[in-house]
């Protein structure tokens, strides 16, 4: 449910125990964890089951929250798995969980219906449609995306009742979340499953120019908590789920002062809030897309991508002793990352050895010579960077302290907020909100009128706290207007052991139904296995225009996908095409993102295809359905960026009143074969030919064009282009099935997808690849992206 207020959450990540009790103590309203499996932060600790469900009643006894991260692509032999652990969590009590995948969605909606469902940034809502679609899709609450302003914000609040969140501080991805294939295409380390190896943070050199072109520096918007608050933002997410417990102490130690200041004192609560900032040791800071949406400041070339503040640079390292000077003060227990000067990853340490002068010390203060033990069998080379990335002074929880509080916990402790009325001096009615379970009662009860010390919410508080054996532990306590009387302790305990006996038992037999009945209906709904039938593949071809219609014409060309954007239809009708009659064979393809300034002329340009007699879209983003409202007899297909990893997804999908989807373009060959083969009642289509986009971004690269690639230390080069209005970023090397065809046809799939927009139909290149799908044969070159190994 909505947890609405005055005052916005401000919401912590809590990537290990130590981060969580950090956020607790410094007082985070709710925190946001991954356990170890189906988490977009998979390189973090995270934690067990078990430590979870601890943490829930730990935040839960403070009167905070904890929101589970389940937002990554599954697979199909994924599936129980996730049934497990949604059972569980539910039965835990879990605040919400956030989710990318429908397949999620889906299982969650149909059959566990007490747990609260958080769209994650991961589903790039970027628009009002976006929110309202996940309002419709029954989500509480719409992680916005980065790349919006607060007037683009404040418009999406005034149509929704939503909960909107939005993240006020911590790294920001050059690509709109959740649309980044860049760490999967070099390695199959997919982003959209939680294991980014971060490639937009190297080096690459365009036009004989070293830069970290694509490495954004970090969001900041501790200045613009109240502009925020005012544009409709309800939840301050700090990101950082890969970062230390010193990270989130001081973060959020940051964000609350500024919080809870009163205005007058707000000047002085950012000036210190910033001063603590510096020691979270991230990139050079930005508000982002908050005060418009063309920044200036999101990307310095210049700047190395790493984390972290430079202290400088190695003067000498000889026999396992580094020698440098640093700018700033540096400690025993400071942890140093040491940069190469080449695209290599660094290495970092914890300082166990800090001499001045040859003598042991504690501190070395900015300016003197420092000398620093080596790690064993670690040299490293003159000019090397020297970032320090945390301090050995700062915030430091041990694990084992952390585990040490926890088993404090009762597991399964349950919070129970409770309202305590007397309608007659003679009847104390109770009713109590707990696990999504209401109980009221009313009892009889004997009183006496007061001459001192009469009944009220404190004696009340204090004898419903006392929960005795009962997994329970009191929230929030509210007291109608009480009558001036005196109800014996004995009574009062009575009522208070018989009511909590009762509600007891009724959560037990919720948590219970989460475990097993719940658990047994989604196995039981899960999608059978079923014969491929066997029927011809049709093959669409991607074009980037419409003025090769004629294309249709040719042997095994069954339909054309073409970019649906505003002045396309003009140009359809100027080229003669008005009276083109094979309006089933076209399918207008709609982009990634389609921002509110934008939304107009989409949605007259939809209507001018309606009314030319089209009937086949291809939707990108979910806030794109709504283009689509009160219109019947349409074709409308799941893109690519739509993802279908799993047959759950595909089912949602035809359940929200799709005619086909398309499988995900990073999936792999056991997948894709996982998928293939289960009845989902919905065609399932498959690129199997493109130039990829493999970061799509709203970040302006200024001096960066498509005439000249970006090359990465490895050689690897792309193209960046920005024609669109965003900026996209292409490998130079095309992604490639072909030779795979028949293969796919016998694994169940009959729609395949070939995209030569970059290349046009009757260009050589073009034609070669049109030659190659006819007759299955690979082409020289190309890149099988995942197919042949795992997406991790």
């Amino acid at each position: 449910m909505s947890n609405q207020s005055a005052k916005p959450e401000l919401l912590a990540p809590a990537g290990s125990l130590e981060a969580f009790f950090a956020a607790m103590e410094f007082g985070a309203d709710a925190v946001y964890v991954g356990l170890k499996e189906f988490s977009a932060r998979a390189k973090a600790k995270n934690v067990n089951r078990e430590e979870l469900e601890r943490m829930v009643g730990y935040a839960h006894s403070h009167q905070r929250r904890v929101f589970l991260t389940l937002n990554t692509l599954v697979k199909e032999k994924e599936l129980s798995h996730l049934i497990d652990i949604l059972a569980t969590v539910e039965a835990m009590g879990i605040d919400a969980v956030i989710l990318q995948d429908l397949g999620v969605w889906r299982l969650i909606r149909r059959h566990f219906p007490g747990l609260e469902m958080h769209a994650s940034t991961q589903l790039t809502i970027h628009n009002t449609a976006g929110v309202r679609m996940a309002e419709r899709l029954g989500f509480t609450r719409a992680v916005l995306a980065r790349e919006l302003s607060l007037a683009e914000i404040s418009a999406i609040k005034q149509e929704t009742t939503l909960d909107l969140e939005h993240f006020v501080h911590g790294a920001h991805c050059f690509s709109l979340s959740g649309q980044c294939s860049f760490s999967s295409w070099l390695g199959g380390m997919s982003g959209n499953r939680g294991r980014c190896a971060q490639p937009c943070r190297r080096r690459y050199n365009h036009k004989g120019k070293d830069g970290y072109y694509f490495s954004p520096n970090d969001l900041s918007a501790i200045e613009l908590l109240p502009e925020m608050a005012a544009a409709g933002v309800m939840s301050f997410k700090i990101e950082g789920r890969m970062k230390s417990a010193e990270y989130v102490a001081n973060v959020v130690q940051a964000y609350r002062g500024v919080l809870d200041a009163a205005e007058p004192e707000r000047p002085a609560a950012i000036a210190a809030g910033q001063e603590l900032l510096k020691e979270a040791f991230g990139r050079a800071p930005t508000r982002g897309f908050l005060p418009g949406p063309q920044p200036t400041d999101m990307v310095h070339p210049e700047v190395h991508g790493a984390t972290g503040r430079l202290l400088g640079k190695v003067a000498r390292c000889q026999s396992g002793v580094l020698n440098f000077v640093p700018h700033e003060a540096l400690h025993l227990g400071d942890r140093l990352r040491i940069q190469p000067a080449s695209d290599k990853p660094g290495t970092a340490f914890t300082i166990r050895d800090l001499r001045h002068d040859g003598k042991p010390v504690s501190r070395v203060s900015g300016g003197a010579q420092a000398a620093v033990g080596c790690p064993p069998g670690k040299t490293f080379r003159i000019d090397d960077l020297i970032f320090k990335v945390s301090s050995g002074q700062a915030f430091n929880l041990s694990q084992s302290a952390c585990l040490r509080r926890l088993e404090s916990v009762t597991p399964g402790e349950s919070v129970v907020d409770l309202n305590v009325t007397m309608p007659q001096s003679d009847l104390l009615e109770l009713k109590a909100q707990c696990h999504g379970i209401t109980l009221q009662h009313t009892y009889p009860v004997e009183t006496f009128p007061a001459t001192d010390r009469p009944l009220s919410s404190e004696v009340l508080s204090k004898v419903f706290a006392k929960t005795g054996q009962a997994p329970f532990s009191l929230g929030r306590l509210q007291c109608g207007a009480l009558p001036a009387v005196v109800l014996p302790l004995s009574r009062l305990n009575a009522v208070r052991r018989e009511f909590y006996q009762e509600l007891e038992e009724l959560v037990i037999a919720r948590v219970q139904a989460a475990r097993t009945e719940h658990r047994r209906e989604a196995i039981a709904d899960l999608v059978p296995v079923e014969q491929p039938a066997d029927a011809p593949a049709e093959i669409a071809v991607t074009l980037g225009h419409g003025h090769d219609l004629s294309l249709l014409r040719q042997s095994g060309v069954d339909s054309l996908i073409l970019p649906l954007a505003p002045g396309n239809v003009d140009k359809f009708d100027q080229g003669g095409r008005a009276q083109f009659k094979a309006h089933d064979q076209i399918v207008w393809d709609l982009p990634l993102a389609i921002f509110a300034s934008d939304w107009p002329a989409f949605t007259s340009e939809v209507k001018a295809l309606l009314a030319r007699g089209f009937r086949h879209f291809r939707l990108q983003n979910l806030g794109q359905f709504l283009l689509f409202d009160d219109t019947t007899g349409l074709e409308l297909a799941a893109g690519s960026r739509l993802f279908t990893t799993n047959s759950q997804a595909a089912v949602a999908w035809r359940e929200l009143g799709l005619t086909s989807a398309t499988l995900h373009v990073e999936d792999d060959r056991d997948n894709l074969t996982a998928v293939l083969c289960r009845k989902t009642g919905i065609p399932l289509a498959l690129t199997v030919y493109a130039n990829l986009p493999m970061m799509v971004s709203r970040i302006p690269l200024r001096g960066v064009r498509a005439d000249k690639a970006v090359q990465s230390d490895r050689g690897e080069a792309y193209r960046v282009d920005d024609r669109s209005g965003l900026t996209v970023v292409r490998p130079e090397q095309d992604f490639s099935l072909l030779g795979h065809l028949q293969e796919l046809q016998r694994l169940g799939c009959r729609r395949f997808i070939v995209d030569i927009a970059h290349l046009g139909p009757t260009s050589p290149e073009g034609r070669r690849v049109l030659t190659a799908v006819q007759k299955d044969t690979p082409m020289a070159d190309t890149s099988s992206f995942n197919y042949l190994q795992e997406m991790i």
